[in-house]
């Protein structure tokens, strides 16, 4: 069963665990249970997601209840009306703020311009050996991605060295080897905290918001961040 974060007669938002596909895939044929199905069957009603989350990333995920609520949340997205909010842990210390402008390759070779935004919340220095290093330095950040590309905010953070912790894509191995084998952590540390975005049918502004995930704030708690100053109650604000 899916946490339900928000509901109204035309919209629905859970809030999707880490590793959960959104719909069935081609690449992955042999996954039984994926966000669409199980809604689908939890609230006995037609639902169709409006966007997409990759598989290893939780949080906000809103679906369409009716064809018209689908069409036009499609049309916000697509426009860039929809300001979302991304909290991801990644290796080293980031700057206070940053921006992060990078085309990126779409599968047919195409460029397209992607434009990231981003804020340091947390930094942390621990005490367990990285290679060379006696040390080790993880930055909690947040992120507002101001393009929609595939995958955006892991290359992105991988193109300017501070890889997001658990991406076996786009970040970095050792890392991630190191989390499985000191903390037996493989969730890729990426969170969609917020959506914000003007109700399709009212226009009254709507805030969804995800409270955080076990092994995010596990994480979190290794690094000695207080958990309390970024989780958020479960619901919405309007």
């Amino acid at each position: 069963m899916l946490d339900i974060l928000y509901r109204d007669e035309y919209l629905i938002a859970v809030n999707k665990p880490h590793g959960l596909l959104v719909h069935r895939s081609p690449i992955a044929m042999d996954v039984q249970e994926f966000a669409l199905q199980i809604l689908r069957d939890q609230i006995n009603h037609y639902v169709n997601p409006v966007h997409r989350l990759d598989r290893k990333t939780g949080g906000v995920l809103l679906f369409a209840l009716s064809k018209e609520a689908e069409i036009a949340m499609h049309k916000q997205f697509q426009e860039s009306k929809v300001k979302k909010k991304y909290l991801a842990i990644v290796r080293g210390h980031t700057p206070d703020q940053d921006e992060i402008d990078y085309p990126l390759k779409k599968e047919n070779g195409a460029i397209q311009e992607a434009l990231t935004l981003y804020r340091t919340l947390e930094r942390a220095e621990i005490d367990v050996a990285f290679g060379a290093h006696p040390t080790s330095r993880y930055s909690l950040v947040e992120a507002t991605p101001q393009t929609g590309r595939m995958h955006q905010l892991r290359k992105h953070f991988s193109h300017v060295f501070h890889p997001i912790i658990g991406d076996r894509k786009h970040g970095c191995n050792k890392q991630n080897k190191l989390f499985k084998e000191t903390w037996e952590m493989t969730t890729m540390l990426l969170h969609a905290s917020s959506l914000s975005f003007s109700h399709p049918m009212n226009s009254q502004e709507v805030v969804i918001e995800a409270p955080l995930q076990a092994e995010f704030k596990r994480v979190m708690d290794l690094m000695s961040w207080d958990i309390s100053s970024y989780d958020v109650p479960q619901g919405i604000k309007l």
